[in-house]
């Protein structure tokens, strides 16, 4: 058979053309396989449950997700993984938010993670079974466990005000841990604490008073995903694979709760007592904290002497990246 050179070279360029749009086109699928890996610091706390079931779900991975979960046990060593970029998101709130970004931005919030409706409250003020505090105006100068700096401290002082008290009326003492203030609650040590629920099912489980929660206040209770600045603005597709994934998990979990029960126990989201009665709560539809809740915060956090600057709302809270 015989080539003919001259239809070679007049046929050169189109196949030259040709090569190169099948490159690009190898090339493009090529990108389209190749997944993001996103790393979340994670507290064995029930705010986390959503993104455990789109885990579960397979949902991450239809996005083109792979995602992993680095556990915690204290929000100081969340904080550690985060800032020295072993992890790259987190859930935790708006506070932690404005402490991260007090110099310059270096986190950004792009969704609720869990906040208190009106049936499932988030934060609860609790009294120890022996005390006669029965509600906001029997405390007169107890002492309250709180974490301080954190949202717990922030809706102890909110709540209380809510209810008609002022900060002479009662003396917050310093129980970082959880599992602390829930023993010292236990054994009486504590006359009062804010726990959180699902801890705070626990305590009321073995006696503790419900004095006041934020079920009738749910701007001063909620958590949030948090991923580190660098990692949005790099990687805006997988945050919002991300955020679609975790909207798929969340009308799931709402839709049926009792499906869940294995995903609570393999996790410790809650404490093995109450696995059998423990009522999973409403998840918040994608959202993020408002300016108002923005505001608010920031200013109870100057005023209690833990910032000393305005910090813009717009800089850390972000809802561009929601389904």
């Amino acid at each position: 058979m015989m080539i003919n050179q001259n239809s070679i070279r007049s046929h050169g360029p189109k196949i030259a053309s040709l090569m190169l749009g099948l490159v690009l086109l190898l090339s493009a699928c090529a990108s389209l396989d190749e997944k993001t890996t996103l790393r979340l610091a994670m507290l064995p706390i029930m705010d986390t449950l959503p993104a455990h079931v789109a885990e579960a779900q397979g949902y991450f991975a239809e996005e083109n997700l792979i995602v992993e979960f680095l556990p915690v046990g204290s929000a100081p060593d969340r904080d550690q993984l985060i800032k020295s970029g072993q992890a790259d998101g987190m859930v935790n709130e708006l506070l932690s938010t404005m402490f991260y970004n007090k110099e310059s931005p270096e986190v950004t919030t792009v969704r609720y993670a869990r906040k208190a409706t009106p049936d499932y409250p988030h934060f609860y003020i609790l009294a120890a079974a022996d005390s006669n505090i029965k509600s906001p105006k029997d405390i007169n100068g107890a002492e309250i466990g709180i974490s301080e700096g954190t949202i717990i401290e922030y809706s102890t002082d909110r709540l209380l005000e809510a209810a008609g008290l002022n900060a002479d009326d009662y003396v917050t003492i310093a129980v970082p841990r959880i599992p602390d203030r829930l023993a010292l609650l236990g054994s009486g040590e504590l006359a009062a604490a804010n726990m959180p629920d699902p801890a705070a099912a626990l305590a009321i489980q073995n006696g503790a008073t419900v004095v006041i929660d934020d079920s009738s206040y749910p701007e001063y209770g909620h958590s949030v995903y948090t991923f580190r600045k660098e990692i949005v603005d790099n990687h805006p597709e997988a945050i919002r694979g991300f955020l679609a994934a975790i909207e798929r998990a969340v009308i799931d979990i709402n839709g049926n709760k009792e499906q869940w029960s294995s995903l609570l126990s393999e996790k410790n989201l809650v404490p093995p007592p109450l696995l059998e009665q423990y009522q999973v709560p409403d998840f918040p539809m994608a959202g993020v904290p408002t300016q108002a809740q923005w505001d608010d915060m920031l200013l109870w956090s100057q005023e209690k002497g833990y910032l000393f600057t305005d910090l813009l709302y717009t800089e850390s809270v972000d809802d561009s990246y929601l389904p």
